[in-house]
């Protein structure tokens, strides 16, 4: 088989499938049925695989079902083995969305190239290695998987939009500061400040609906205003506040999905006095308005 193909579907469900390259490729489903349902799909050696689930669970089976892995809500799976085929052969359960991304090895290194050492499975020593790795979906690639599953432009630029969005979310996979490694902070290796950062977090989450002032906060946990900027943005990989921007958006869409909570209702929750300024909020994040975003679920 080409490395730039991809056989058709076998399944008893299939993807709904979007080619943005040679080698790249997007697919998406939703399982809104009352039970779960199977997806296979034929995938080469040369593909790695990058699993997202926003919601609900899935179970990959292997060697005809011998070993499963489980991909939980907000979590993400990584698959590559250069020495075999790895088929998708996929349970989703009932009320579960999925987001995948393959790209070939080739095209992948080639964003890479010069990063080889830092994204462990490229080195020399690991290039014929399988390699798996599970992990959480943050925020910010919440929001850019929801834009996919979601998509609701025009069709014709549609291969373009998933082209810049998966370009997106794996810039977003990579990167260092959402998965800081604490011993290579010199900040924080105190481990003091690194559980006062983390109350800092708590803090404004807990009352997100009215937070503290950046000074008000860096007082609480007894640290200088410029140590929790420092700090909060080397663990958690974004500015205090664009970061509780992300974590509200999110707590919003969710109760949007639950649909105990009218939208003045969320706004409200989440710390908007008007519907106006919550609806722009919803907005700049996510492409559309609150209503539009019920609407595109139904």
């Amino acid at each position: 088989m080409k490395s730039n193909s991809i056989p058709k579907n076998v399944a008893r469900r299939t993807f709904n499938e979007t080619k943005v390259d040679d080698g790249f490729f997007v697919l998406t489903f939703q399982n809104e049925k009352d039970k779960s349902v199977t997806l296979e799909r034929e995938i080469d050696s040369q593909f790695i695989q990058f699993h997202f689930c926003l919601k609900g669970s899935c179970m990959f089976q292997f060697n005809n079902g011998s070993y499963t892995l489980n991909i939980q809500e907000e979590t993400s799976l990584l698959l590559y083995n250069p020495q075999r085929d790895l088929p998708i052969h996929l349970d989703v359960n009932s009320k579960s969305w999925l987001v995948s991304i393959l790209i070939s090895i080739k095209k992948f290194h080639g964003l890479f190239s010069q990063e080889a050492d830092y994204i462990t499975f490229l080195s020399d020593d690991n290039k014929d290695k399988k390699y798996y790795k599970d992990g959480t979906i943050t925020p910010s690639m919440s929001i850019v998987l929801n834009q996919l599953i979601n998509y609701n432009l025009n069709s014709s630029i549609k291969n373009l939009y998933f082209k810049g969005k998966a370009y997106e979310l794996l810039s977003l996979y990579f990167n260092k500061n959402e998965d800081a490694n604490i011993e290579q902070c010199p900040f924080l290796v105190d481990e003091t400040n690194v559980i006062k950062i983390r109350k800092a977090k708590d803090i404004i989450i807990s009352r997100m609906a009215e937070p503290p002032s950046l000074q008000e906060l860096a007082e609480e946990i007894d640290l200088s205003l410029k140590k929790l900027k420092e700090g909060f943005k080397q663990i958690y990989g974004d500015s205090v506040f664009s970061f509780l921007f992300d974590y509200k958006m999110e707590v919003a869409r969710k109760l949007l999905e639950s649909g105990t909570h009218n939208v003045n209702e969320v706004g409200l929750k989440v710390g908007y006095s008007t519907s106006s300024h919550f609806i722009a909020a919803f907005k700049k994040k996510y492409g559309t308005t609150p209503k539009k975003y019920l609407m595109s679920l139904s």
